[in-house]
């Protein structure tokens, strides 16, 4: 006997309220938080890969938002056959810059041109080792190290790699071999898996030059007693050594002379670092403040007439061919796509624009005198409240981006600053503070560096109100290391 169960189906009508970005609304966010030089790439990136977008002033731009609904663009005009464009990546479904979700926190770091370590290296090790397949562990090896020089994959991954993707078996002895003629090569220390093996390879480099003693007690002091080097525990490697104070004291010259990041000396060449572009310029001007964006901040770009006449001529024909009709559809995802990127642009400009004018205004002290003292506490939220914006807006804005004043060039996330109060009441920018601290620490006797408690103490004197844990905090903040690591000899 067979039995049949039909389960009851229950239908339940339920309301919530999501919030979604449109695509528009996140490609908006990705822009506020590009800074000028990763600005620039990304509109160049757009040009090419959306061609109803142009660069240039667009001749009738005073027009071109009203009557969007209608296509009326303008521009020069230009011949072209769409199905040049037919074949893009996009098929011609998803529009220039779509929201595609695993890109949505893709960086765009800044292109700098230069040959790089890594380059220098491939050119030292070519035609210069035994076998080609040699040459190959090597080259394998270099596309693996960090941008600070040191190799942090093990050797027994790497040989995987090379298994996996090249199909080409070795051993960690041949490896082992490999790096240590990498090691050889320049920069000095290059190929070191950890700060150790970094300092030692610099020093054997010295002492193939000369034959100092003091890098064979600098050899001997990393070698042997590395943590109570890092440590500074210096009355301990003078008793295992058995050397004087003034001996101990040039050899740590020596050694601080060393370079940590091989990769990233002076001599390889110019960083990212050395290029920064200032993305808001603020001068003074017979008493007032102007506030202006850096030009390449608002790049001139307009709609593609021969895309929009083009569109045009397909709807008014009467028989549209498949063929036709792709075309169409093409064509206006391209438009719009165009349309968007502009005003994102456009509203991006004013975004930061009105947030640095606010903070201009509440940090007018200090943009007027240059003096770190006349910072205002200032956090995200007195800009967002002031200008009517979200708090992560106003963090996209002071995200990697400078401002140029009559003073230098300033890292915006410098001006946002908790507050700290004196005796009398009066509430000052935590930057005072820690450049107290910082003077405090500079003037400090090294043999008997300030405990975060001596530090406490000035900065109460100074009427300060001020706890021994928050000292510890600001002294992180400035990359000092306690008491006991800033001693010297």
């Amino acid at each position: 006997m067979l039995l049949f169960y039909t389960d009851m189906l229950k239908q339940h009508l339920s309301q919530k309220l999501l919030q979604k970005l449109s695509p528009q609304q996140i490609q908006f966010i990705k822009l506020l938080q590009l800074n000028t030089l990763n600005f620039e790439e990304r509109v160049e990136e757009e040009l090419l890969d959306n061609p109803a977008l142009e660069n240039g002033k667009d001749e009738e731009e005073e027009s071109s938002y009203e009557e969007a609904d209608d296509l009326d663009y303008s521009s020069k005009e230009e011949e072209f056959d769409v199905s040049d464009y037919m074949n893009d990546d996009d098929g011609g479904i998803l529009m220039s810059g779509e929201y595609q979700g695993a890109d949505e926190e893709k960086e765009f770091m800044p292109v700098v041109f230069y040959s790089s370590f890594r380059e220098r290296l491939l050119e030292q090790v070519t035609g210069a080792l035994k076998t080609d397949q040699d040459e190959l562990l090597a080259q394998q090896i270099i596309g693996t190290l960090d941008d600070d020089g040191y190799l942090r994959r093990s050797l027994s991954a790497i040989k995987n790699d090379l298994l996996f993707t090249q199909n080409i078996r070795t051993t960690e002895e041949n490896l082992e071999q490999i790096l240590g003629y990498i090691q050889q090569l320049d920069p000095a220390g290059v190929g070191a898996r950890d700060l150790k093996e970094c300092l030692l390879l610099q020093i054997k480099r010295k002492q193939e030059v000369g034959n100092n003693p003091v890098y064979k007690l600098a050899y001997r002091i990393l070698d042997e007693m590395m943590e109570d080097f890092s440590k500074k525990h210096y009355t301990r490697i003078i008793k295992k050594f058995d050397v004087s104070e003034d001996y101990l004291r040039e050899t740590l010259g020596f050694i601080a002379s060393l370079n940590p990041k091989p990769a990233q000396s002076d001599s390889e060449g110019a960083t990212a670092k050395d290029f920064i572009i200032p993305d808001f310029i603020v001068k003074e001007s017979y008493g007032d403040l102007e506030v202006s964006l850096n030009q390449k901040n608002a790049p001139e770009l307009k709609v593609s007439r021969a895309y929009n006449e083009t569109l045009k001529s397909y709807e008014v024909s009467k028989e549209k061919t498949k063929q036709q009709k792709d075309a169409v559809q093409y064509i206006k995802q391209k438009l719009d796509g165009a349309k968007w990127f502009i005003d994102s642009v456009k509203q991006r400009q004013n975004t930061l624009l009105v947030t640095m004018r606010k903070i201009v205004e509440i940090q007018h002290e200090f943009f007027m005198t240059g003096d770190l003292s006349d910072l205002r506490p200032m956090i995200l939220k007195d800009i967002a409240e002031a200008i009517g914006m979200d708090i992560s807006t106003i963090s996209r804005v002071a995200s990697s981006k400078y401002v140029e004043t009559d003073f230098g060039i300033f890292l915006l996330k410098d001006f946002f600053t908790e507050g700290i109060t004196t005796d009398s009441g009066e509430e000052v920018s935590n930057r005072e503070v820690k450049k107290i601290l910082n003077d405090a620490i500079d003037a400090e006797n090294k043999k008997k560096p300030l405990t975060d408690e001596a530090l406490k103490l000035i900065l109460q004197d100074k009427g300060y109100k001020i706890a021994r844990r928050t000292v510890a905090k600001y002294r992180e903040q400035l990359n000092m290391p306690v008491a006991r690591l800033r001693k010297e000899l």
